[in-house]
């Protein structure tokens, strides 16, 4: 928490005042801040276009890294915006819930699920007992479960279990349009075309193509919407949204290979997409063993309710 004592001579807007006084806030930062009621003037809150006068007091119940106030030369982990929301962790292992449009990892981003998980150990004061340090990763438009390991050998463990298929992952999704049957385990090859980074799925092989395989269940229809609960049997990049577009059902808010007309529409901004499930298998080795066949959970996504109800159709 901040005070500030106000001590402009002239009437001035306490957007304004603020934004002179933090120049790192900005007028996004400002409005959320005010909508989460950690602005008060004069012990009250007040709409940011009220006049604050001098003597008036200001009380920021915001951190100093949301403020500009953490040394420039600092850990970039400071900057990001806040903590990561943890589902599971112990000595070895992180499972950590990624919001849609938070890149995984970026050079020189503040704010990015590794420097918010970063944040998060060091609010616990554990950040210098362990290396976190990426098992897989989600698009920046997708939501849900990633792992995260907390040291070079957890990593390798997790990651070849990844690779050998071993961790079941399901999603939840909603389609622009009723997949028909209703579920279905689709086949196919999946190739990549670089130069405009997309991908594209085709039902024969062709050189460089690599197999895919996507299962779904339909759990819900909501006029021309339908909410999905898919299976990755491969992981590759941009599966579900190539494989289900490949079958004229592409994902709500998907700008790459969804409907943008229905995008707009609907005013989804990041896919549809939610990494709802992690499946682990019969683990042996005896440092993650407490970790056999459990099974973990991101809270569902707004959607999901949404399409239950007919609110998102």
């Amino acid at each position: 928490m901040i005070e500030l004592k106000v001590t402009s001579l002239l009437p001035t807007r306490l957007d304004k005042y603020l934004m002179q006084e933090f120049p790192a806030l900005g007028l996004g930062r400002l409005n959320k801040a005010l909508r989460e009621n950690k602005i008060k003037l004069n012990g009250k809150k007040q709409p940011l276009s009220t006049r604050v006068l001098n003597g008036d007091k200001i009380t920021l119940y915001l951190k100093d890294e949301q403020l500009g106030l953490a040394e420039a030369d600092g850990p970039l982990y400071l900057q990001a915006r806040c903590p990561a929301e943890i589902v599971y962790q112990d000595e070895n292992l992180m499972i950590v819930n990624k919001p849609a449009g938070l890149m995984v990892e970026q050079e020189g981003e503040a704010d990015t699920l590794m420097t918010r998980v970063q944040l998060a150990l060091h609010k616990e004061g554990t950040l210098s007992k362990c290396s976190p340090r990426l098992c897989h990763r989600l698009d920046t438009g997708t939501s849900g479960l990633v792992m995260v390991a907390k040291n070079a050998k957890a990593e390798a463990y997790f990651t070849e279990l990844i690779r050998q298929r071993a961790i079941k992952k399901k999603y939840l999704c909603v389609t622009f349009g009723r997949p028909q049957p209703e579920a279905a385990t689709l086949n196919g090859w999946l190739y990549k075309d670089a130069e405009r980074g997309l991908v594209f799925v085709q039902h024969k092989k062709s050189p460089g193509a690599k197999e895919v395989i996507t299962r779904y269940e339909t759990e819900a229809f909501s006029g021309r919407l339908a909410l999905l609960k898919v299976e990755l049997i491969t992981g590759r990049t941009h599966q579900i949204r190539a494989h289900l577009a490949s079958i004229g059902c592409p994902i709500l808010g998907d700008s790459k290979y969804g409907n943008n007309a229905a995008n707009r529409e609907l005013r989804c901004k990041y896919q549809a997409l939610c990494a709802w499930e992690l499946t682990l298998p019969e683990i042996k080795d005896p440092a993650y063993a407490n970790l056999s066949h459990k099974v973990f959970r991101a809270p569902k996504p707004w959607y999901y309710a949404q399409i239950l109800d007919g609110t998102l159709k």
